[in-house]
């Protein structure tokens, strides 16, 4: 018999497993399955079939939100379309010229990341609008007939189209448009998806969003079905933390590019909440990567200045910092004789030598060969851990480096160095989004979760000296479970350039009311009433003369007061007798989705097998020995004997230092 209430499932795609999360009988279920790098989308549909088969639902009957790596992988890998730019003549090369900035200042050798426009398809119209919105030079028709003809030469897959000033002048990219159709191909827009100035970083974002579009597009339309009977109702969760229609993405992927990170991030912020706990650093650790973030009152920050695979993206997202270190991360000896680990990654398949199909070392063959699973298996028996390979594999490590050391190293000295270079690779990424950034760690809790966290959080958090660790429940998904409770988010923004203290306020309150206008429409045509809708207003200024802005969230009292505030929290100073800009004004609509139920679990004693114990068979206000290992379905986590630890009344983990 079929469920009368839609279910409602969140999934994430990893590089090692893709997590599914869904609620049923007031509770969460959840489970994983290997992922399948070379098709995303057989994965999941492998998953939802297993729920529909569990539940008795129908495809046509579930809402899916889903955070992938479809756009990250095709970026990273430069595997995106065939993409052709079309600007204002002169400004062909912006790509290219970039900024003056140099990512590597003593580098002499440095090499900058590929365009993803080749040269001859980065081509210019004759056209010009000057900064005050008015039109220079009128945009030349037959530039625009000859473009058309190229393009249809060069089978081109889709374009971007960036004009100079057209988010004061947007009628010139309209017409251009207009004329591109008849080349039935994707069409990114930039006075459409960043109406923004600074031509660089608004030129990186529209191209990036052409080169995902067909490929997305693709991906979605396999994922969600074709037919009537079997189309999903799915979501896409965007990178600044919130889940847009699959329509949606499919048009605008370049939203999408941190999505399962992002998802993580508001899972964690979830269970922080339950445990009392406002200031948290997330440490996300899965096969193939770590991603961190910095929340601090009970708020996640996003950005509008991100770098993705070596390329400005200017819509928000959240301020997440990565580096390539997880549990597929592939242990070697390099030239000059050191252990390094990762990035490169086991990934999926063959995935590290414990699961049975290659003997490439690995940083879950090291927690192996120490012991630190507490069994054989993971996913609570369904995945079986080859022990014999994970050893002969670190085995095979321990005899490189006693070569290139002249001493024999053993293989519990192999295996402890692999954990020790993981650590100083994530340690680096923690210190560079709080010490790095002004922020004492020591006033932060840290929050690990993805399958491999909990092994490595204590370590971590010892090295920072921060003071409490928050061990989440189903850990290992908890990304699929922030993309599930998500909001629905649409960001827009508009440079509006005005002086503070000006008289013209009614061009401010104009464009805040049209784009909250607009957003209104979206999210009632998407199901949401007015009453479950909220939309925050904020501001991009900064002191004139300056090259960048602040954002400023706290727009009611006296404005030039909060900037001057959040300038000097930010750079330790403030220029209050300097001129102020307002640069940009952004509104952040939600549709606010119905919250998971969080309920607070039985009292009940500890009980243990030995040292190990059953995440499960742990009641509210139970209190552990240490040294322990923690295990459970999704994850494990190392309490060594420095700690002590005892859960709360939501299920929570909580370890502090002795």
């Amino acid at each position: 018999m079929a469920t009368r209430q839609p279910i409602r499932i969140g999934v994430d795609t990893g590089g090692t497993f893709t997590d599914f999360v869904f609620e049923r009988d007031g509770r969460l279920n959840l489970f994983k399955v290997p992922s399948t790098p070379s098709d995303p989308s057989l994965a999941i549909q492998q998953g939802l079939a297993r729920i529909c088969a569990e539940t008795g639902s129908r495809l046509d009957r579930i809402e899916v939100v889903h955070g992938t790596t479809v756009g990250t992988n095709a970026l990273l890998q430069r595997k995106g379309a065939r993409v052709a730019l079309v600007t204002t003549r002169g400004f062909e090369d912006v790509l290219v010229i970039g900024r003056q900035a140099r990512p590597e200042l003593y580098n002499l050798n440095a090499v900058k990341p590929r365009a993803v426009v080749d040269d001859g398809l980065r081509l210019g119209v004759r056209e010009r609008v000057v900064a005050t919105g008015e039109v220079l030079e009128p945009l030349n028709e037959s530039d625009v007939r000859k473009l058309v003809r190229q393009l249809k030469r060069e089978n081109v897959e889709a374009v971007a189209i960036c004009l100079l000033f057209s988010f004061l002048h947007p009628e010139h990219e309209e017409r251009i448009a207009s004329a591109l159709s008849s080349l039935d191909v994707p069409l990114s827009i930039s006075s459409r998806i960043l109406p923004e100035y600074r031509e660089y970083e608004r030129t990186s974002t529209v191209v990036i969003n052409a080169y995902l579009q067909p490929l997305m597009g693709r991906y979605l339309t396999r994922l969600s079905g074709n037919t009537k009977h079997t189309k999903l109702n799915l979501r896409v969760m965007q990178s600044s933390g919130g889940s847009i229609s699959a329509d949606v993405a499919a048009v605008e992927p370049v939203r999408t590019i941190l999505s399962g990170p992002s998802g993580g991030v508001v899972g964690a912020l979830r269970a922080a909440r339950s445990a009392g706990i406002q200031n948290v650093i997330t440490f996300d650790m899965g096969g193939t990567s770590t991603d961190v973030a910095l929340c601090d009152s009970g708020a996640i920050r996003t950005t509008n200045e991100a770098v993705v695979a070596g390329l400005p993206v200017a819509v928000s997202v959240m301020d997440i910092h990565t580096v390539g270190a997880g549990g597929g991360s592939i242990a070697r000896v390099d030239e000059g004789g050191s252990l390094r680990v990762g990035p490169e990654s086991a990934g999926a398949d063959p995935g590290p030598a414990c699961y049975g199909r290659s003997l490439l070392p690995t940083v879950t063959d090291a927690h192996v060969v120490l012991g630190h699973f507490g069994s054989n298996s993971l996913l609570g028996g369904e995945f079986k851990l080859h022990e014999e390979r994970a050893l002969e594999a670190i085995t095979n490590l321990a005899r490189d480096l006693s070569r290139v050391s002249n001493k024999r190293v053993n293989v519990i000295t192999a295996a402890e160095g692999v954990l020790s270079v993981a650590n100083t690779n994530m340690e680096r990424a923690l210190r560079h989004i709080s010490v790095e950034r002004g922020h004492d760690p020591r006033q932060f809790a840290l929050l690990p979760f993805g399958g491999a966290g909990g092994l490595h959080a204590v370590d971590l958090a010892r090295a920072l000296r921060i003071p409490m660790i928050i061990a989440p429940t189903a850990p290992g998904a908890l990304s699929a479970v922030g993309v599930l409770v998500a909001d629905v988010i649409k960001d827009q923004s508009r440079t509006v350039m005005l002086t503070h203290g000006s008289k013209d306020t009614t061009k401010l309150a104009k464009v805040f009311s049209e784009m909250e206008k607009e957003a209104a429409t979206v999210l009632r045509a998407e199901g949401f009433s007015a009453s479950r809708q909220r939309h925050e207003r904020s501001l991009a200024m900064r002191y004139r003369g300056q090259s960048f802005e602040l954002e400023i969230r706290n727009i009611t009292g006296d404005l030039g007061a909060e900037f001057h505030r959040v300038h000097r929290e930010r750079y330790g100073y403030a220029q209050e007798q300097s001129e102020i800009e307002i640069v940009n004004a952004r509104v952040r609509s939600f549709g606010i989705v119905e919250k998971l139920a969080q309920p607070k679990i039985a009292f009940g004693k500890n009980r243990a097998r030995g040292d190990v114990y059953k995440r499960e068979d742990l009641g509210a206000g139970a209190k552990l020995k240490t040294p322990c290992i923690v295990t459970e379905y999704s994850a494990t986590t190392l309490i060594p004997a420095d700690c002590k630890a005892q859960i709360d009344d939501f299920g929570n983990l909580l370890i502090q230092f002795k």
